[in-house]
């Protein structure tokens, strides 16, 4: 029991460790080469960060989650329908998949100007942009999910008389939720990313936003401020997915 207890602390540690070794690094590269407005380091970035920490926690912070929440929000509900409607219809699969694929090859950066000038500055710009970044990874792994399932198990239920429905409740559900809380946890850094592509294009107000006017001052720290608090809610959010994700797998196998 002791020497698990122990293995477990040093998993726990190793990662904080060799954060922490990056960050001395990053700080002594910056402070040897001395030049914020290209590399600032990491204690000019805190200080950044406390010195506005009104506009950014204030204004700039709740108006990317706004964007990354409904953007994640509408993903989930458009990928969970299309996973669904592809696995029960062979027609709808051979239609929409090869589009669904095909999106993820347009640059997000030549199109996200495109929502802009159709859309304007408001919000809807740039939660098209978040949708079209994490629609993909939560359609098609919801999707392989449900082909996932056991075949054999499919057969017998349907020799005691178990219908499409109750198949897809019983068997293809509990398969396919290991990989949707995996897509999960890939949307969320992805829609974190869409939300600050579509202000750092077009917006008046977020954190990709506050980015992009720090470098028009060639202020590095200013730049870097937004993009760690950036990285601070992604780290947060996929936290509280993989807690949720043990919960469920917990209740699961309970029932």
């Amino acid at each position: 029991m002791r020497v698990k207890i122990k293995n477990n602390i040093s998993a726990s540690l190793l990662p904080a460790v060799f954060i922490l070794v990056l960050l001395m690094l990053w700080q002594a590269a910056a402070m040897n080469l001395n030049a914020a407005y290209i590399i600032p380091s990491p204690v000019q970035i805190l200080k950044k960060i406390w010195e506005l920490r009104t506009p950014l926690f204030k204004v700039h912070f709740p108006a990317t989650l706004k964007v990354t929440l409904i953007g994640l929000a509408i993903s989930l509900v458009l990928g969970l329908a299309l996973a669904i409607s592809m696995d029960l219809s062979s027609i709808i699969k051979n239609m929409f998949y090869p589009i669904v694929v095909i999106s993820q090859t347009i640059p997000t950066t030549a199109i996200a100007p495109l929502f802009v000038l159709w859309f304007g500055y408001g919000i809807w710009s740039k939660v098209l942009v978040t949708v079209l970044i994490t629609f993909f990874p939560i359609a098609i792994t919801v999707y392989d999910g449900f082909r996932s399932a056991n075949t054999g198990m499919s057969e017998l239920l349907k020799t005691y008389g178990a219908g499409k429905m109750d198949i897809f409740l019983k068997i293809k559900i509990p398969c396919a939720l290991p990989y949707f809380f995996s897509a999960i946890k890939m949307a969320i850094p992805m829609s974190v990313i869409g939300a600050a592509i579509g202000e750092w294009l077009g917006a008046k107000s977020g954190l990709g936003y506050f980015s992009r006017r720090m470098m028009t001052q060639l202020d590095g720290a200013g730049v870097f401020a937004p993009i760690v608090i950036l990285s601070a809610m992604a780290m947060i959010m996929a936290g509280i997915a993989a807690l949720i994700e043990k919960k469920a797998v917990r209740w699961r196998g309970e029932n």
